[in-house]
């Protein structure tokens, strides 16, 4: 056979010639190590190989021609030798383990194990062949076996051996397990028989790459299905090259570790993870703003894209119109609005026909800002009438609606706020998202709940905030105040944004005579308690002021007021505190315990326009601020008494003579007192910004008190928000002198008439024909009564300016009482016609007597004149 050319042409000849082709380094021989010599007639070693001496260390020329026991077997093992190579060269086989020795400096001494057959020469002479194996690499190979099927065969892991064509040499048991059939039904097998295309062409690809390369892979991922199994399952797959001992590859090792639990397990702790980060997103940005709509909004920037693709917010339309019903109706048909949407993939809302109302036979999106209902049957009806969220699947299931052609499915979810539903969120994902799963939906109800929790406190925010402004409205002057004589422009700012009210206030109260009363106080604190307080004195200061009372009594009785309403019960003085003490064993700290103490500033004045002179009194309150004209601003001295609620201490009066054009300015400490700067400088700035007033926009004209005020508050830079303010000025403009008829009569009966005649040619030259008739008829009662009950000179005065006032003075000091006539009295209907004639009478005290005065509306003016026939037949 050797004489076979080694590159035969025919197919035989191509098929021996592979046959006999010499294996490369890598055979099994490698591993076991074998070697071989041959004994001679004579017993002698005659042939010795080169693996041989490798494998004994002893060198071909040490061992050639010498007795084998006598060269290399210990003396105490030489008898055993000799009888067993006599044996052998009998014929006898023989195969046994042999300690030998090598030459000195060639080795180490070893063990063998030697496999003895006995052979024959040419000549027929006997003689022996000798295989050798080192016992060492025997007892190697038995321990690396073992351990290589108790790992292969005993690992939790599939384990997998591909050969080089990339085929299963051999499989685990754990592999079988889960693939089916039996260990050896698994060889010659490929990655598509366990794979889906895809993935069996990664595993491929990546086998084949680690036995060309020689690199292992780690942490390949794989995905796939076993038998008997609906989920599907993730691998992480470890590839490693396989080497002979020689170093030739020979296959590649695989290592399969199921990670499906691992994987699901780390999917939910990441959703986990994330959906606690949304709730903290959540927490930190929705709620900043207390409006609705932005609300809304703050709720779709933390859901989009973060938790879905699409979403929106629909809020019943009766809570953002501020109808104190309740905002849904039970069946959840009420009309909503869409207050905001969001998209990560459209700038458009899409269409959900379940939810959707067809308009003229074909569905529409819900645009923001419209205002819409949902079918009663639709989910999101349902929704919003059991208040329980609802999944509305995507068009590829067969158990629900359709949706929009990108929607995968949708989250309807009402938003409850103390039990109340206030509207509906909806959030969907597109397809190729992950479908809403039971943790999404508990999020997505969670994030709703928060965002309605504020939309609710933003309504009730609302709605007190409107309820404050009213309140806040209805204790100050109506729009522009008017006055007889004075030109009237005010300000207020409330301390805190949040409410709009508080304690400082300011009013204008018209007295009898066109006379006026210019009032500015300041409750202590601030908010809603200081608001109500206000709101009590300021009622106070009108009921007193109607009766015409000196400015030091109006605040006298102020005081006793505002301690009254600190005491217990609102008893007035401190008689309510002092028993409750004594009834806890004379504690002043459990009497203060029982009440507040509701402690206030106040200036109150009254401007006369005939005489041009304002009467002033304080309590606790800054200064009065007047400019005359051409004159630098100045605080008037009024001498300053104690805070209302203090009491103890008489209030005085200061009267000051005002000129035609003068400036009165009546303000609280929040104008001119803040943390940046001390009260002198801001009463300094106050004077210098009312002595500098802005440019008038007519020349020589007076600049318009509306635009004072302006410069006032921004000069001043009032937006710190610290406290109150209120700004109350008057110009001074004064009755003129033939505006005002002024008579004395003597106390006689020849006095009524004279007193008519005097009232009848005033009016005529005003030109008030029209009321000459019924004036005269008041006039006649007044100065009669005057006669009769009153003492002293009589003094008749009338007054023309939006009305007619007509005042009648005497000495006496019994004020008149109306009283009703029977019919057979021939007397006591006189104030009955003053009361039925005029638009308004009354009494004041003053310093030496009284005063009765009654006022009559002009020809056309805002209030239509009384008919005297009609008032005059409604006596009887």
């Amino acid at each position: 056979m050797s004489d076979i050319p080694a590159g035969a042409g025919t197919p035989d000849e191509a098929a021996a010639a592979s046959t006999w082709q010499s294996n490369p380094p890598g055979s099994i021989y490698d591993y076991i190590r074998v070697a071989s010599f041959s004994l001679g007639p004579d017993g002698r070693i005659e042939q010795w190989s080169d693996r041989a001496a490798e494998l004994l260390g002893i060198p071909a020329h040490a061992a050639v021609g010498k007795d084998p026991i006598d060269a290399f077997v210990p003396g105490e093992l030489r008898d055993l030798g000799h009888r067993k190579i006599a044996e052998i060269m009998d014929g006898r086989e023989w195969v046994g383990l042999v300690p030998f020795r090598a030459i000195e400096g060639a080795g180490p001494h070893g063990l063998a194990e030697v496999y003895v057959m006995p052979a024959r020469a040419e000549d027929g002479g006997r003689g022996a062949v000798c295989i050798v194996v080192d016992v060492r690499a025997l007892r190697s190979i038995e321990t690396d076996l073992a351990a290589s099927q108790a790992v292969f065969g005993q690992s939790p892991m599939g384990f997998i051996l591909f050969g080089a064509d990339l085929r299963i040499l051999r499989a685990n048991a754990r592999f079988a397990s889960v693939f089916g059939g039996t260990i050896d039904s698994h060889r010659g097998r490929s990655p598509a028989d366990y794979l889906p295309r895809g993935e069996a062409e990664r595993l491929t690809g990546a086998l084949r790459q680690v036995m060309e390369s020689g690199n292992p892979v780690t942490e390949l991922q794989l995905m796939g299905a076993v038998p008997g199994d609906q989920e599907r399952h993730r691998w992480s797959v470890n590839l490693f090259r396989l080497h002979s001992a020689s170093g030739r590859p020979i296959g590649v090792a695989g290592l399969a570790t199921d990670v499906t639990r691992r994987r699901n397990a780390e999917r939910e702790a990441a959703s986990a993870r994330r959906n606690l980060a949304l709730l903290n997103a959540a927490g930190a940005r929705i709620g900043n703003s207390l409006d609705l709509e932005t609300t809304a909004r703050e709720l779709l920037d933390v859901a989009v894209p973060q938790f879905c693709d699409l979403a929106s917010v629909d809020l019943y339309q009766g809570l953002l119109v501020g109808d104190e019903a309740p905002p849904g109706l039970a069946d959840g048909s009420a009309e909503l609005r869409r207050v905001a949407f969001a998209s990560a993939v459209s700038d458009a809302p899409v269409v959900i026909s379940a939810c959707t109302v067809p308009d003229d036979g074909e569905p529409r999106p819900v645009e923001v800002g419209a205002v819409h209902r949902y079918p009663f049957n639709s989910p999101c009806a349902s929704a919003l009438r059991t208040g329980q969220a609802r999944v509305i699947p995507g068009q590829d299931s067969d158990d629900g609606p359709e949706l929009g052609a990108v929607v995968q499915s949708t989250l309807a979810v009402p938003m409850v706020a103390h039990d109340t539903v206030v509207g509906l969120a909806q959030f969907s994902r597109t397809k190729g998202s992950e479908p809403f799963g039971e943790r999404d939906t508990a999020l997505a109800v969670e994030l709703a709940s928060r965002a309605a929790v504020c939309i609710d406190n933003a309504r009730l925010y609302r709605r007190e905030h409107e309820r404050a402004l009213i309140l806040q409205r209805s204790l100050l002057p109506p729009g522009d105040p008017e006055a007889a004589g004075l030109d009237i422009a005010c300000r207020y700012l409330p301390g805190t944004t949040a409410t709009e009210v508080g304690g400082d206030w300011f009013d204008v109260i018209e007295l009898p005579g066109h006379r006026t009363a210019l009032v500015v106080g300041d409750v202590m604190g601030r908010g809603l308690r200081a608001a109500v307080a206000m709101g009590e004195l300021r009622t106070a200061v009108r009921t007193l002021a109607l009766l015409d009372l000196e400015p030091a009594e109006v605040l006298s009785a102020l005081d006793e007021i505002a301690r009254g309403l600190g005491a217990p019960g609102g008893s007035y003085g401190g008689a309510a505190a002092s028993r409750a003490a004594s009834r806890n064993g004379g504690s002043g700290e459990a009497a203060s315990d029982l009440s507040e103490v509701y402690l206030a500033t106040c200036v109150y004045a009254v401007y006369d326009p005939v005489t041009r002179r304002c009467t002033f009194a304080n309590a606790g309150h800054l200064p009065p601020a007047l400019v005359e004209p051409g004159e630098p601003a100045l605080m008037l001295e009024v001498p300053t008494g104690m805070p209302l609620g203090v009491g103890g201490e008489p209030f005085e009066e200061v009267e000051v003579e005002l000129p035609d054009g003068a400036v009165l300015a009546l303000y609280t400490d929040g104008l001119v007192e803040s943390r940046d700067h001390p009260l002198d400088e801001g009463l300094q700035d106050f004077r210098t910004a009312l002595t500098n007033p802005p440019p008038s926009s007519a020349e020589g004209a007076p600049d318009p008190l509306e635009d004072l005020c302006d410069h006032v508050l921004g000069t001043l830079d009032t937006h710190h928000g610290e406290d109150d303010i209120a700004l109350l000025m008057a110009r001074v403009q004064g009755l003129p002198a033939d505006s005002v008829g002024d008579w004395k009569l003597a106390p006689e009966p020849q006095s009524v008439s004279r007193a008519r005649e005097q009232a009848r040619e005033q009016l005529v030259a005003w030109g008030l024909e029209s009321l000459v008739d019924t004036t005269e008829l008041l006039v006649s009662e007044l100065v009669t009564n005057a006669l009769r009950y009153g003492e002293g000179e009589i003094r008749l005065r009338l007054l023309l300016d939006r009305t007619l006032v007509c005042e009648v003075w005497d000495g006496g000091l019994v004020q008149p009482r109306r009283r009703r006539a029977r019919d057979t009295d021939e007397g006591g209907r006189g104030l009955q016609l003053v009361g039925l004639l005029s638009a308004g009478w009354g009494s004041r005290r003053t310093p030496h007597g009284k005063t009765v005065w009654f006022e009559l509306a002009l020809p056309g003016g805002e209030s239509a004149a009384v008919d005297p026939v009609e008032a005059l037949l409604s006596l009887y």
